[in-house]
């Protein structure tokens, strides 16, 4: 959004003084023929990586095109609708749908300056949206919208500028998103080496301890594994006022399940002979798309469950709970290759009693649980500072911009370079230059119906 203080080169000027806005429209789609070709079709999800637009999910032949307005290569693009201030930039002849309005620049500035200054522009569209169930900034009130002109040799000095910072704040931000993936398949490879002895190979050598002391057991072995069920939705006796929390294979996937969102009474748990598992009993979905199926909770609050999950618990004489947490968690990927099953595949109780699990003494199943416990931490903590410095990556551009269009990027170079922004090099001259060009391209039957209105008027 435009400063209050620009610098006393600049001017504040409205959006239609520096270029033509076009709001888009769609062609009939009763018509196939409109559809298909070679002219990028721009919708708001085109413009969600902002940038030049070289891919659109829809494209329209020369039909189509002949029958909505197109904008040029380098017109800047702004949503208008819904999500407003999502902004892009056409790299070729395009049209866009009526959620869209489109800024065509004056030849005489630097497009990229604007494009830029527009991804300042988000908060004015909010303030100025019309109060429907939709946000609108229409195309009248979007012209008016405040933008600042500067010199035309200082408007390329800070879009180059943009382009250099803001190249280079992408680039630590793509650089940053990739590290949670690293420390997935660390946690992964941790869990693997866990199980498989791999992670405490120097603790037996320390301990006089041999892997092959170590039982090859199932699941169903180690632990007691169940299922629940779904009472009578039709009957309000099983659901009204219920205070015994109900699980479902949606529940999963956190570390540790506290809250429930739904309830069973008590009498639904007495006829339908629910099994309420306590704090610490593993909770494995056994059906669900996605990455829902596969997922492992730790129950943190005691709850019965619906027949998607499988309850796990663990005989504390033969396995602690913790390291059979850690082959479930490892094993994730393999037990959703069990399911069978159609559309929807899905595990049953034997299915995950029959995984396997090698199991160590108690002793080495402690040491393994520490060092897995102290390498996830350290995982956690870089992650967390991932994600720190992700929020502040993602709060620097607008940072950049708001200096850019304060002035405060080219303050030395407007001192180095008075020449360049004073005389007919200034935004007064430039400004007059572009309705000097705007009045040249009104279209001729107009220009002939004002002189004969002049005309008439004398």
């Amino acid at each position: 959004m435009i400063s209050n203080d620009l610098p006393v080169s600049w001017l504040p000027v409205l959006l239609n003084d520096v270029g033509e806005v076009v709001t888009g429209k769609t062609p009939s789609t009763k018509s196939p023929n409109n559809f298909g070709g070679d002219i990028p079709f721009i919708k708001p999800a085109d413009l969600d990586n902002s940038g030049y637009i070289t891919r659109t999910a829809e494209t329209l032949t020369d039909l189509g095109a002949s029958a909505v307005p197109t904008v040029p290569a380098n017109s800047i693009l702004v949503t208008c609708i819904g999500n407003l201030g999502k902004v892009g930039i056409t790299n070729r002849t395009s049209a866009t749908n009526q959620q869209i309005n489109t800024l065509v620049s004056s030849s005489l500035v630097e497009h990229r300056f604007f494009y830029y200054q527009l991804q300042t522009l988000k908060p004015w569209m909010r303030e100025n949206a019309s109060a429907t169930t939709v946000t609108i900034i229409n195309k009248g009130k979007f012209s008016k919208a405040p933008v600042a002109l500067a010199p035309l040799a200082e408007q390329k000095a800070i879009a180059d500028k943009l382009d250099t910072l803001l190249a280079q704040v992408e680039n630590t931000k793509a650089r940053l998103e990739r590290i949670p993936q690293i420390l997935k398949r660390f946690r992964q490879s941790v869990l693997a080496a866990a199980v498989s002895g791999r992670l405490t190979e120097e603790w037996r050598g320390q301990n006089s301890v041999s892997i092959t002391d170590w039982d090859a057991l199932t699941v169903g072995d180690v632990a007691t594994v169940a299922t629940g069920k779904t009472p009578s939705r039709k009957e309000p006796k099983y659901w009204k006022d219920g205070d015994v929390p109900w699980l479902t294979s949606a529940s999963t996937g956190a570390i540790y399940t506290e809250l429930a969102e739904q309830f069973v009474t008590k009498r639904a748990v007495d006829e339908y002979s629910l099994k309420v598992f306590p704090p610490g009993t593993l909770l494995l979905a056994m059906y669900g798309e996605g990455k829902t199926r596969g997922q492992v909770t730790e129950l943190r609050l005691s709850a019965t469950c619906n027949q998607a999950c499988a309850s796990v618990t663990a005989d504390e004489r033969k396995i602690l709970r913790s390291y059979l947490k850690l082959r479930l968690l490892e094993n994730y990927e393999e037990t959703r290759k069990a399911a069978a099953g159609g559309a929807q595949p899905n595990l049953n109780l034997n299915k995950v009693r029959a995984i396997s699990i090698s199991v160590p003494d108690k002793e080495e199943q402690t040491e393994i649980v520490r060092r897995v416990d102290q390498l996830f931490a350290h995982a956690d903590r870089i992650e967390q500072q991932v994600n720190n410095a992700l929020a502040r990556v993602n709060n620097l551009t607008q940072s950049i911009l708001t200096k850019a269009f304060r002035g405060e990027l080219t303050e030395q170079w407007r001192k180095d370079n008075p020449e360049l922004i004073s005389g007919e090099n200034s935004a007064e001259a430039l400004l007059e230059r572009i309705k000097a060009e705007r009045a040249a391209q009104k279209p001729a039957g107009r220009r002939t119906k004002n002189r004969k209105s002049e005309q008439a008027a004398k």
